[in-house]
């Protein structure tokens, strides 16, 4: 399995030469070999919400967080060994209540979160393949948020949430559930034009539902991509798949089933790049996977599960040797349960919400290391033009090492 790092990062969007992190080796005596790597970014965001609603600056971390990942690499008994530690800190200040704190409360920051993402060892074998196992992206629709361009920028913010605290939201909810970073054992073969990785996942509740809140086995998890290259084009297919089954008592009772389903593609021709991707989903909510942030996936009857669906379209075209322009338009929606209420459902098959961005952006490498993004979105929440919908608008720097 590919090493999710900051590396991996900057190949996501096929700009290797660009937004890789240089990193810092250290061969030690023993025959391992140490290695510091991540990034630090900053942004201007402006946020406006329509009709007449509030305008905010904030200066804050974008979708992606800053990293310092720390990895030791060793080979023992013909297998490849490494440890890896990445520390995602962000430079907002504390908040109360959505808005900066003035009260000099926090002057000592204690509200700049420092999130530990990743915690893994891997265990390389002779043919290539490898397992993990330890805290890292979850396997369900990572290739969905790691070829969204918004990644080395801001993307959505929500609407009226301009002055909220944390990471951006990019394309989270707006094309995608977040897969977020998970315990898990994966196996994944060698690399090459073809790989599978199939993993066990630490299991989550039910969010919202107040009863499927045991998990007796964990999660499953996989995933399957495909590389092509044809001449100066490069094409990448992917398919991801998840289930879990969740308890409502310690023994027997119901159990709910949750699963879901993903693909997408993404071919570079020449200069121009495009991506295209979709998932539905049951059970497993919308924005935040098995979160009620947003409408749970648990109906209101509190016992059958409600469906989602949602994907986006992007290009991505360079117009210099170091400047790339970018579109792109996605949606996720979250759909009732039709089963009656007193039986357990929503009584009807309405979108409960559905959320849409379109979203413009100039990624241009300043230098080998440094990256400088703006960009543009219109984010909605709601179906029809008196939805409510927001203007975000940003500029920042990206600086990996």
């Amino acid at each position: 399995m590919k090493r999710l790092t900051l590396v991996l990062l900057g190949l996501a969007l096929g700009v290797s030469a660009t937004a890789s992190a240089q990193g810092l080796t250290m061969q030690m005596s023993n025959g391992w070999a140490f290695q510091f790597s991540g990034n630090v970014n900053a942004f201007w965001v402006f946020s406006k919400v329509t009709n007449s609603g509030p305008a905010n600056s904030s200066v804050r971390t974008g979708l992606l967080p800053a990293f310092a990942t720390f990895e030791a690499r060793g080979k023992e008994a013909g297998l490849n060994l490494s440890v890896h530690f990445g520390f995602a800190p962000q430079i907002n200040n504390g908040f109360l209540s959505g808005q900066p704190d003035t009260s000099g409360a926090t002057h000592d920051q204690f509200g700049a979160q420092i999130d530990m993402r990743q915690v893994y060892l891997t265990v390389g074998f002779k043919d290539g393949s490898q397992i993990l196992a330890g805290r890292e992206l979850a396997l369900f629709g990572r290739q969905n948020i790691l070829n969204d361009m918004t990644l080395f920028g801001v993307g959505a913010v929500g609407v009226g949430g301009g002055g909220s605290g944390g990471t951006t939201l990019g394309r989270i909810g707006y094309g995608y559930i977040y897969p977020n970073f998970n315990a898990q054992i994966t196996y994944s073969t060698k690399p090459g034009q073809a790989q599978l990785s199939v993993g066990v996942l630490q299991p989550s509740a039910l969010d919202g539902s107040g009863n499927f809140v045991y998990t007796r086995i964990p999660r499953v998890e996989a995933e399957f991509t495909y590389n092509q290259k044809s001449g100066k084009n490069n094409y990448m297919f992917w398919v991801g798949g998840l289930w879990q089954s969740t308890a409502d008592s310690v023994t027997g009772g119901n159990t709910a089933s949750s699963f879901g389903g993903t693909a997408g593609i993404k071919a570079s021709l020449s200069e121009l790049s495009v991506v295209v991707n979709g998932y539905v989903g049951k059970g497993l909510g919308t924005l935040l996977m098995f979160s009620g942030v947003a409408g749970g996936g648990v109906s209101t009857g509190g016992r059958e599960l409600r469906t989602s669906d949602g994907g986006y379209a992007q290009l991505m075209y360079k117009v210099g040797p170091k400047t790339n322009v970018g579109a792109s338009w996605g949606f996720s929606r979250l759909k009732n349960n039709s089963a009656t209420v007193a039986s357990g459902g929503d009584g009807n098959e309405a979108v409960r919400t559905q959320f849409t961005m379109t979203t413009v952006g100039v990624y241009h490498q300043w230098t080998k290391s440094l990256k400088w993004v703006i960009e543009g979105s219109r984010e909605q929440q709601g179906i029809g033009a008196g939805a409510p919908a927001q203007i975000d608008v940003s500029s920042g720097f990206m600086l990996f090492y």
